[in-house]
């Protein structure tokens, strides 16, 4: 992994609270004071060597109003707004298998590379999947068909490849990850079209024991030491797809959570295991969270609601403002990014610049929006985008080559670091403004004091700014397409 720069050492990540947050933003008492602090920028750009790199420090100066002509981003880490729960990747059966196909200095390399606090980006998230999922080799659940009772329930399959991987994780991350597991889908027997494929339906009389698999999985997974912080009740619940898929209305997934599997999971006492509703795109989000939301009996199981970006796969613009309307609506509930990836893999797109803006004006539009967290999908792939049992074959941000044992590190890679590697569990987002539409910023002050400013520019135009914090500045300059990190 070339041009990653060693970094500033933060104070170990704490975990987010469950505290209700407001929408609107609390202001603290004591102004904030720029005096005697050096801001520390760090870069990637096209077209440089800069990869996370320390490109300048730079200090505040008085500055007062700026005219009209003088490009800014603004900060006011006095507002704060919600609160940074983590960042992470999906440990799928893909990413494991690839794993293990390379030399032990590349893992170790790769579990460095994403799970190391200093010496790489630092990722506190993962999520898995239970039974199989289009990232699979091959297809399979954890029970024997017709087994109502799950008397055969058995997790040998991912004792293979899954559960080692996970936990070479876990011990890289310093011995905790927040694990959350996601079903693509119930066993073909449990559904209305007899396939783990092409959607269907749950049928009624296996509500109950669907509810109980994710309990038994849990207990499972943790008797191997590999905890589990929560799980979504089902990926994509409006998506028919060739792979792993079943089909949710929001009533349907409502009354499945408040009738059945939330009292399950007390029953099983894993209470305190979080659950994620919806599990998919931005554009129903609103309507989903309604129908869950205002169900007093349901809202009472659920964490928050999960995300993904493909709604834009059209060519529109995606729809971040769809956040902020449940962000304003529910300010209690989390929102949480459980999968995104640039799809329709290519080998020669590996320097595209264009993945790892597509992370950054996510990860930016989506935390200015009330996000508390993101996770990527593959956190691994191998060298044709997979392996994949239905030839779904996508990025991820780092591919191994089962072939030379080498990693390939996309820009996308860099682009997420720049968030995780800085922002740390526990930070508030505080208020970021740019005067120049080029210029996508957010901002977070950690739980140390340190304020984090991430502004990426995504033109081809040189732009020197003002970093102003209540009449100080400090100038620094944004490379055409790129991505720096502001820490003070």
């Amino acid at each position: 992994m070339k041009n990653l720069l060693p970094v500033l050492v933060l104070v170990a990540a704490i975990s987010c609270t469950d505290k209700t947050e407001k929408q609107s933003a609390s202001a603290t008492t004591t102004p904030f004071s720029t005096d005697g602090k050096k801001v520390i920028v760090y870069t990637t750009a096209d077209s440089t060597d800069y990869r996370l790199s320390v490109t300048d420090t730079v200090e505040f100066k008085d500055m007062g109003q700026p005219f009209e002509t003088q490009v800014c981003v603004f900060v006011d880490p006095s507002k704060t707004f919600q609160t940074y729960f983590g960042i992470g990747a999906a440990l799928t059966d893909a990413s494991a298998e690839t794993f293990y196909k390379l030399p032990k200095e590349t893992q170790d390399e790769l579990l460095k590379a994403y799970f190391d606090k200093e010496k790489g980006i630092g990722y506190t998230v993962a999520r898995t999947n239970i039974n199989s999922c289009d990232f699979s080799s091959d297809m399979y659940t954890y029970v024997q068909d017709g087994d109502k009772e799950l008397k055969t329930f058995n997790i040998e399959h991912d004792r293979k490849y899954k559960i080692p991987f996970i936990k070479e994780a876990m011990k890289t991350a310093g011995g905790k990850l927040n694990l959350f597991a996601s079903p693509w889908s119930p066993p073909a027997w449990m559904k209305d079209n007899n396939d783990m494929l092409q959607g269907g339906k749950l049928k009624p009389e296996f509500y109950d024991s669907w509810a109980m698999y994710y309990t038994k999985f849990i207990k499972e997974y943790e008797k191997e030491g590999v905890p589990i912080w929560g799980i979504s009740i089902q990926n994509e619940p409006m998506a028919k797809q060739r792979w792993e898929s079943c089909i949710y209305t929001a009533e349907e997934e409502r009354d499945f959570l408040k009738k059945h599997l939330g009292p399950t999971m007390e029953k099983e006492g894993l209470k305190d295991k979080k659950i994620i509703v919806w599990d998919h795109n931005r554009d129903l989000i609103y309507q989903r969270a309604q129908t869950y939301f205002d169900d007093a009996e349901a809202s009472k199981y659920i964490w928050g609601i999960g995300f993904h970006w493909y709604e834009d796969w059209s060519g529109g613009l995606p729809m971040y403002d769809n956040l902020r309307r449940v962000y304003e609506t529910f300010p209690d509930k989390h929102i949480f990014f459980t999968e995104g990836c640039a799809e329709s893999f290519n080998a020669s797109r590996y320097n595209a610049w264009v993945l790892g803006e597509e992370y950054g004006r996510s990860m930016i539009n989506d935390f200015n929006n009330g996000m508390v967290g993101f996770t990527d999908w593959n956190i691994l792939l191998d060298e044709t985008g997979g392996p994949n049992h239905v030839q779904n074959f996508c990025f991820a941000p780092v591919h191994g080559d089962t072939k030379t044992g080498k990693l390939i590190y996309t820009n996308a890679y860099y682009y997420i670091g720049h968030f995780s590697k800085f922002i740390q569990p526990g930070a508030k987002r505080v208020t970021a403004a740019a005067s120049r539409s080029q210029l996508l910023t957010t901002a977070f002050k950690n739980e140390d004091g340190k304020t984090v400013v991430v502004v990426m520019n995504q033109s081809n135009i040189k732009t020197p700014y003002y970093l102003w914090i209540n009449g100080k500045a400090a100038e620094i300059t944004a490379l055409p397409h790129s991505i720096a990190t502001l820490v003070f």
